[in-house]
């Protein structure tokens, strides 16, 4: 999981100005956010994947191949609480894939999609914050 750090600040100082539409609008900027790095956590274990009597293992360090789309199905976007979005992957080898173990090396797949989607992550998060503050001066 990422973390961003000084986010209890922002979130305690965007409280203070924020009103409920607001919090609303930035709130599903976040959920989209949040999908972002969930399709770049699907994709990664789609691209290139063959399933069934064909399939081939990823090598260490790289996604893990799609085989029976339980992992890929398993990754979803979940809203907490109007400002906390979690990107999780909930098949019971996640864990597993992502950082390996004395018998496997690891095949990340959350980390570097979380990677990859930060930007747009983050811009989606901004434009959201930006337009709220531009309508609140307006009031």
């Amino acid at each position: 999981m990422a973390n961003v750090r000084g986010h209890q600040k922002l979130v305690r100082q965007f409280k203070a100005i924020a009103d409920e539409s607001m919090v609303r609008a930035v709130g599903v900027a976040m959920f989209a956010a949040g999908e972002v790095i969930e399709d770049a956590a699907k994709g990664s274990i789609m691209a290139g994947s063959i399933s069934g009597k064909n399939h081939v293992p990823s090598k260490p360090g790289e996604p893990p191949n799609n085989d029976t789309h339980f992992l890929h199905n398993n990754i979803e976007t979940i809203q907490r609480a109007p400002l906390l979005v979690e990107v999780s992957s909930n098949a019971p080898y996640s864990v597993p894939l992502e950082f390996g173990t004395s018998k496997m090396a690891a095949r990340p797949f959350m980390g570097p999609a979380a990677r990859a989607g930060k930007q747009e992550a983050l811009s989606l998060i901004n434009q959201a914050i930006k337009a709220q503050l531009r309508k609140a001066v307006k009031k």
